[in-house]
């Protein structure tokens, strides 16, 4: 829903400002590494880590679901005065729509050229998990446990289900080697859930591999994501204006980062299986940065042209990333002679730099489009929640 509202208190928009800025660099950031103008000349970090490991970009992901729980401890307070079937109302709306977006935004543009006619794309080979399904998933399970247990039975469960998810992976994937990227236990179930047809599709190495990297299993513990962006969301409402509280959210970061260092020994941190150190690995990272932010604007009062940048896209992240997914489709769907409009960009425009710095340069250039529409969106006063 769109609301164009110019009426928020001062103490409000102080308050979500280091927010929005954490969410706009997340979003920034997501779209650069997601649109390089040659995969094959993108500079090392801005590529995921294969499979065990980390780089930069596999943050961008858990740091939206970081955000996300981030915003739930704000809205969440309103909740408190709503009956609970209009609670359980918005939670299940808010879901369902941000799941069938995700998964509308895999099927466009919903008909292909074949045989010189237009026929749609068959439901049958549609992906059905992904960013914003997961997004979804993960802002459902974390809301109903907040809402109807107390936020420490929550992070107790949510604990649980990390310590969990570590021997489901172990026991049930194949042997020797039960995190394999084929033959994991994410892999089987996704395969006997919702078939091979509607997974994701990928090449790792010289080789063509069916593997969801947004499964349902590795679904769970990526609520972790959401229930830490909750806390610290919560805390920072709490004591988060004073060195003391700022303090003990970097320390928490520096213990999550440290334990996450210790299990990646026997459950090595991967983004593509989420596996349990990733999420605190993750988290802790997300701590730091967030401290960071909050630092800078509320603490050193250094906020200017660079938060009002971020700002921009952090008011509106659903928008702006769908827009990203949507308008590359475009770039490669018109051509200028044989070549699709991204390539000959890539190839007669950027190109004309070093191929590593032109690829990064196209990834900037259509970030700044997408960019731009937030701007707009921004400069109307309009933001589009659902």
């Amino acid at each position: 829903m769109a609301t164009n509202d110019q009426n928020f208190l001062t103490t409000e928009v102080q308050r979500f400002t280091a927010l929005d800025v954490f969410r706009g660099m997340t979003i920034v950031f997501m779209i650069i590494v997601n649109t390089a103008g040659n995969d094959s000349t993108t500079f090392a970090p801005l590529h995921h880590a294969v499979w065990n490991g980390f780089t930069p970009t596999d943050l961008v992901f858990p740091s939206f679901m970081f955000a996300v729980g981030n915003a739930m401890s704000f809205v969440m307070r309103k909740w408190d005065t709503y009956p609970t079937s209009k609670v359980l109302g918005k939670i299940f709306k808010r879901s369902f729509i941000i799941f069938l977006l995700g998964y509308l935004m895999y099927w466009f543009p919903f008909v292909h050229s074949e045989n010189g006619h237009i026929a749609f794309n068959p439901i049958a080979d549609t992906r059905i998990f992904g960013v914003l399904q997961r997004t979804a998933l993960g802002y459902l399970f974390a809301s109903l446990m907040i809402y109807f247990f107390k936020l420490r039975t929550t992070i107790i469960i949510t604990i649980l289900i990390l310590i969990a998810y570590w021997p489901i992976m172990m026991f049930f994937g194949d042997q020797p080697d039960p995190l394999a990227i084929q033959g994991n236990a994410i892999f089987k179930l996704d395969s006997w859930l919702i078939g091979a047809n509607h997974m994701y599709q990928d090449h790792y190495g010289t080789q063509k591999i069916v593997f969801d990297p947004e499964g349902f299993l590795s679904t769970f513990p990526a609520i972790g994501n959401v229930v830490g962006g909750f806390v610290v969301g919560k805390y920072v409402q709490q004591k988060g204006k004073t060195y003391e509280g700022l303090t003990k959210i970097m320390l928490g970061g520096f213990v999550l980062l440290v334990i996450a260092h210790f299990w990646n020994y026997q459950f090595p941190i991967n983004k593509k299986l989420w596996t349990s150190s990733f999420v605190l690995h993750t988290v802790g990272i997300d701590c730091l940065i967030l401290s960071g932010v909050i630092y800078l604007i509320d603490f050193a009062h250094k906020s200017g042209k660079w938060t009002t940048f971020f700002e921009t896209v952090g008011k509106n992240p659903l928008p702006v990333y769908l827009l990203s997914e949507l308008l590359i489709i475009a770039f490669y769907v018109i051509t200028i002679g044989d070549k699709p409009l991204w390539n000959w960009l890539s190839d007669n425009v950027f190109g004309l730099a070093t191929p590593y710095v032109g690829s990064l340069l196209q990834a900037i250039f259509y970030m700044l489009i997408c960019w731009s529409f937030g701007y707009w969106l921004n400069k109307k006063k309009i933001y589009i929640r659902v």
